[in-house]
């Protein structure tokens, strides 16, 4: 498809997007051209343009890896596709297949992983390329704006609930509320288990309460450690999804014995270290663990959860040209769910 096409574009970290009219990208072997019609907008977007992490992103960047749209030219070798198909994006835009992570089911972890709006263009544009081994098919009635947070916040979540490995009917704390945590209370409820949700803005806990939490905590107003053990007793698991670093080392002291801990949120900069009592994880023989995206199998699950209605992200829609003010508002924390670009 040849043409021109409106994408947000940083071409120095640290500065704003612009908006800039650039050529439709061509689909090479192995690809697939995606018309884009909902791009979620994420903190790690934030993050990219900011350059809070190292290695930083391939500049020029196109932002966006919660991409929902349809297919609008196919690659050569691409099989399984058909031009209008309904495809999604997520941040994992491709892995080797061949090494000893990928074999084992760990592709989240590989080496030469490539990653859609950081090594990759993203989908805050009208068109995108992404490697068709690596898109999530989706229903041709999907809401794509609904769906669109699935992608990386759904699916991110639901990784991190399961590498905690809390069953059924045990407690799961969800620390932090924001885009993450609200979709991660919601899984974690349709997962059988019971939760807790901590966080510092209580019309966000409202909304964890509304979603199922059984217990919400305000760590402005109370110690949350202290609580969590008062109230639950310890929790089995954990999920941090906040990026303020004491969330991380609370979320170890609410754990009770033999609970586990994984790590989601993504502090960036020099807020990226924390401080832990290795007495007290030896001691009661606690579990801290990192969680990265989700693999192809996790996304698979994680969108069916969606397209039954068990977990429904609350978004809000906004124009491409809304793009830096939303920036804006993420750095402040005041966006409760989540922000989705609207590109159709």
């Amino acid at each position: 498809m040849q043409g021109k096409m409106k994408a947000a574009i940083v071409r120095k970290l640290g500065t704003p997007l612009k908006i800039e009219t650039l050529p439709i990208p061509q689909p090479k072997a192995g690809e697939i051209l995606i018309k884009v019609a909902a791009c979620g907008v994420c903190h790690s977007d934030v993050h990219a343009v900011d350059g809070d992490w190292n290695p930083g992103p391939v500049l020029p960047l196109i932002p966006g890896h919660e991409v929902a749209g349809h297919v609008a030219a196919i690659g050569a070798g691409v099989k399984g596709f058909r031009l209008g198909d309904t495809v999604g994006v997520p941040w994992m835009y491709s892995a080797c297949g061949t090494c000893e992570f990928c074999l084992a089911g760990m592709e989240t972890i590989c080496k030469s992983a490539e990653a859609t709006g950081y090594s990759k263009p993203g989908g805050y544009a009208e068109f995108m390329v992404a490697d068709a081994a690596f898109v999530a098919r989706l229903p041709k009635k999907a809401d794509l704006y609904a769906i669109a947070p699935i992608l990386c916040a759904g699916v991110t979540t639901y990784r991190g609930l399961k590498r905690t490995k809390v069953r059924p009917g045990q407690w799961m704390t969800v620390i932090g509320i924001g885009g993450l945590g609200h979709i991660a209370v919601q899984y974690a409820v349709a997962m059988g288990m019971r939760v807790a949700a901590v966080d510092v803005d209580d019309e966000k806990l409202k909304l964890a309460k509304k979603l199922g939490a059984e217990v919400i905590v305000n760590a402005k107003k109370v110690d949350p450690v202290a609580e969590i053990q008062a109230r639950i007793g310890g929790s089995h698991g954990a999920v941090v999804t906040a990026v303020a670093t004491q969330a991380f080392e609370q979320a170890i002291g609410m754990l009770r014995p033999a609970g586990t801990v994984a790590y989601i949120g993504l502090p960036g900069g020099k807020a990226d270290q924390v401080r832990a009592s290795i007495a007290a994880i030896s001691a009661w023989e606690l579990t801290i663990t990192g969680s990265n995206v989700g693999t192809r199998a996790d996304l698979a699950e994680a969108v069916d959860f969606a397209i039954r209605g068990a977990v429904k992200a609350k978004i809000q829609k906004a124009p491409l040209t809304q793009i830096n003010r939303i920036f804006n508002d993420m750095r402040r924390g005041k966006i409760v769910g989540r922000m989705v670009l609207d590109l159709a």
